[in-house]
């Protein structure tokens, strides 16, 4: 007998080795209907899988906020489906979901927008046929034979490690994938093709470009008919439009993803400068600057160079390897160990506003909003442990300033450093509860705790999406 525990704290019995979905049918049939995955004990998995022992599982419905990036993972398979019947000589690569839709990256001819209503037209027969999605696992071996004839598959394969590998089978398509998926393409409900780019095979210009078809897809008609009036009406208010109609900043082939700013544009950027310096001043911050090009040697040492390189800009000089660099905190770090500081000095509140490079594919380059080189405002906090508590709360007041002044909402995280043996934290040790307790009180939206990496030191980032960053150790304790 298994025994099954509901978020609401209640166990059920069965006999048998229930799937999500036997779960779901015993609490009602509405509910099995409405529900696309679910989570097994912490982790996404398929409705269908059989659970076969005592576990805690979360039923996703169409509700749920992770429901929709599963569906659109569907979408993206019904969209290769649909391509391989049309276009049965291309090659499939990779097919990920991305903000607001899902791409699939395909080796064949050039194609153009004009091609869409007809693979639109294939995936709404496939839709509508509610193709059961079915996961099955196999050996590396037997992987590499079923995609003996498919390259970019079997390159993919040959990387993984060895162990069972999994593919998702709909009618007559089977794609290598770690899912998990919808349990049938009917619940692609409302999908749209939106545009179609190159991409080089894993964005390495050697490599074989490749046609990256984008698209969208939401449970309902309404949300989709909603999203595309919404595209129309940004289409109007386009920054970069009004940019240039305003003289303000320009952007040119010789530099992609680099903005040019004239000088009306400048008096914005001023002004904005001085509002910064005003803030942070009153604030008890100081401002420094760093260098934007570092020895490799450095990004190692900060684990910028593993975790990091396929982002970084690179350069030789004098026989040393040198990167631009991305992020602004080991600079911050080697500055602050310029000489021995005393308790008496403490806290160091260091702000600087460093040029930053980031190699950004050029598909997803979008005016000011995605860009390969940018200025970002970085704090670096030093304080006694006893200190934290008073300048996290500090810092998100400051944080809280800027952005109302604005009229911006903001998103919370912090990151408490990453978890592996061979990066210590500034002491050996967790961060202090004082990190996480003044978060509570202070969260506007939403707030989340969470380990990366390579960090070595707690940081907090008040935006609606997390940038990977990496600060260098510090002592006594920083906060970046």
């Amino acid at each position: 007998m298994v025994h099954i525990t509901l978020p609401d704290g209640s166990r059920k019995p069965f006999d048998d080795y229930p799937t999500g979905l036997a779960v779901a049918k015993s609490i009602s049939e509405g509910l099995a209907r409405d529900c696309v995955a679910m989570e097994l004990d912490g982790q996404l998995v398929d409705l269908n899988r059989p659970i076969q022992q005592d576990a805690a599982i979360r039923l996703i419905t169409t509700r749920d906020p992770e429901a929709l990036e599963i569906m659109r993972h569907s979408a993206a398979h019904v969209m290769a489906q649909a391509v391989m019947k049309l276009y049965p000589e291309a090659k499939l690569t990779i097919g990920p979901v991305v903000e607001d839709g899902f791409y699939y990256d395909i080796d064949m001819p050039p194609l153009s927008e004009e091609a869409f209503p007809r693979i639109e037209a294939e995936m709404n027969r496939i839709i509508k046929g509610k193709i059961p999605i079915e996961r099955h696992e196999v050996s590396k071996a037997e992987a590499l034979d079923f995609y003996k004839d498919e390259p970019y598959k079997t390159e993919m394969i040959t990387d993984l490690a060895d162990g069972t590998i999994s593919f998702y089978k709909q009618g007559d398509f089977t794609d290598l994938c770690r899912g998990p998926h919808v349990p049938h393409t009917g619940f692609v409900r409302a999908v749209k093709l939106m545009r179609v780019s190159g991409a080089y095979w894993r964005a390495d210009q050697s490599k074989a470009q490749l046609q990256r078809i984008y698209g969208t897809a939401f449970f309902d008609k309404k949300q989709l008919k909603a999203y595309l009036n919404f595209l129309e009406e940004a289409k109007k208010r386009n920054h970069r439009k009004i940019g240039a109609a305003m003289d303000l900043f320009s952007f040119h082939d010789d530099a992609p993803g680099m903005a040019f700013f004239h000088p009306k544009g400048m008096d914005v950027w001023n002004a904005l400068l001085d509002f910064w310096r005003d803030a942070h001043r009153a604030a008890g911050y100081v401002e420094t600057k760093t260098p934007i090009i570092l020895q490799r040697t450095l990004w190692e040492k900060s684990g910028h160079w593993e975790n990091y390189r396929e982002n970084m800009y690179t350069t030789e000089v004098d026989g040393q390897a040198y990167a631009i660099k991305p992020m602004n905190c080991p600079g911050g770090m080697l500055l602050y160990s310029t000489r021995p500081h005393s308790y008496r000095e403490l806290p160091i509140r260091a702000a600087e506003i460093g040029l930053v490079h980031r190699h950004e594919l050029s598909g997803v380059l979008n005016g000011l909003f995605r860009v390969r080189a940018f200025h970002q405002d970085d704090a670096h906090l030093f304080m006694m442990p006893e200190q934290i508590q008073a300048e996290i709360l500090d810092l998100l007041r400051l944080e809280e300033k800027v952005y109302s002044k604005f009229g911006l909402d903001f998103h919370l995280e912090l990151s408490t450093g990453r978890r592996s043996p061979s990066v210590p934290t500034h002491s050996g040790k967790p961060p202090p509860t004082g990190c996480v307790r003044p978060w509570t009180p202070m969260a506007r939206s939403t707030a989340s705790t969470r380990a990366t990496a390579p960090s070595t030191a707690p940081r907090s980032t008040c935006t609606s999406r997390m940038p990977w960053d990496a600060p260098g150790s510090a002592a006594p304790f920083s906060w970046t």
